[in-house]
């Protein structure tokens, strides 16, 4: 298996009652305890409003992050959870990427998805389209992405977007280009994009979902003539891990208490529950994995809420879950 972990942004409340000034300084910590404890990439979320409620507390900008942690760390991949795909042109987006890329000595992964969050939309003035528009512009920014990383000279002329003569300079370091995640689990649209460019797919948070999801991709693999096996199918998963069951209760109840400081109650209680399907002591996270590496999700990406204030649960997994895993 492979492993990735989020660095705390402020999305999720992960940096509340944190000094401002203390906030690089902080994600800077957790990105290199990521890098030298195993994981293979780190990752960000790209919104600009916190949740469960939109406040007042900080949400730092995703690609604005990329680039800065690339400068920070060596070896460690560099991913988002995922770009929407509205909130910048396809071809500005592909530049970005690609000039991150050179920085980072090629450790970009393109995560990119249609969107969701609607406060964000209406707060920043996009237009939330309905999902067969958000879609469709989905699968013309992910072929502009691909054209403008291996093209000298990009034409489009698609129904969303439109470009004349663009040129993407410096191209990634990565070759063919860099690597694409199509996220996301709508069954019509959103996986036959994925079947036909993705080299990784995020979808589901429990095992009876992401089974089904997979059979759904497959059949629009085989609809679209694409290898199912050569798509890495990947998870996202709120994630605890202390050392006794004790512990885990502990760090969940702390969990709704940072979040209830900023969300209503009930919101908070509904966020510290979501973790309890990848809660557990390492051997218990060792046994529940491996049931999902049974199903074909090779590679999750974990949320732990903490690192911000302790890393002990981030660095337990990859002292003793990760190895376990990898033998």
């Amino acid at each position: 298996m492979r492993f990735g972990a989020f660095v705390p942004q402020g999305w999720r409340l992960d940096l509340g009652g944190i000094p401002i000034e203390q906030h690089w300084d902080t994600m800077k910590s957790v990105a290199v305890t990521i890098e030298r404890s195993g994981y293979e990439s780190l990752f960000v979320y790209d919104h600009f409003h916190t949740v469960p409620v939109p406040t007042q507390e900080v949400t730092y900008e995703a690609w604005t992050l990329m680039a800065a942690l690339a400068a920070v760390t060596d070896t460690v991949r560099l991913g988002q959870m995922c770009t929407c795909n509205s909130y910048r042109s396809p071809a500005y987006l592909a530049k970005v990427a690609a000039s991150i890329d050179v920085i980072s000595g090629g450790r970009v992964d393109m995560g990119i998805g249609a969107g969701w969050y609607v406060h964000e939309y209406d707060g920043y003035g996009y237009e939330f389209a309905k999902p067969s528009v958000r879609i469709g512009r989905l699968r013309e920014s992910v072929e502009i992405m691909r054209r403008m990383w291996t093209e000298p000279e990009v034409d489009y002329d698609g129904r969303y977007y439109r470009l004349q003569g663009a040129i993407c300079q410096p191209k990634p370091l990565q070759q063919p280009h860099i690597p694409l995640w199509i996220a996301g689990g709508g069954e019509e649209l959103t996986l036959n994009v994925a079947a036909r460019y993705a080299q990784y797919t995020n979808f589901a948070d429990n095992i009876e979902e992401f089974v089904h999801k997979s059979e759904v991709l497959r059949k629009h693999c085989e609809d679209v003539g694409t290898d199912f096996h050569a798509i890495t199918r990947t998870a996202h998963l709120l994630t605890v891990c202390e050392e006794t069951e004790q512990g885990v209760e502990d760090r969940i109840a702390w969990i709704k208490s940072h979040v209830s400081q900023f969300a209503p109650r009930d919101r908070a209680e509904r966020v510290g529950e979501a973790f309890r399907r990848m809660a557990g002591t390492p051997e218990q996270l060792v046994e529940r994995l491996r049931r999902w590496e049974e199903v074909g999700m090779s590679y999750p990406i974990l949320y732990f809420a903490e690192p911000a204030f302790d890393p002990s649960g981030l660095e337990r997994f990859g002292r003793e879950v990760i190895p376990a895993l990898n033998n």
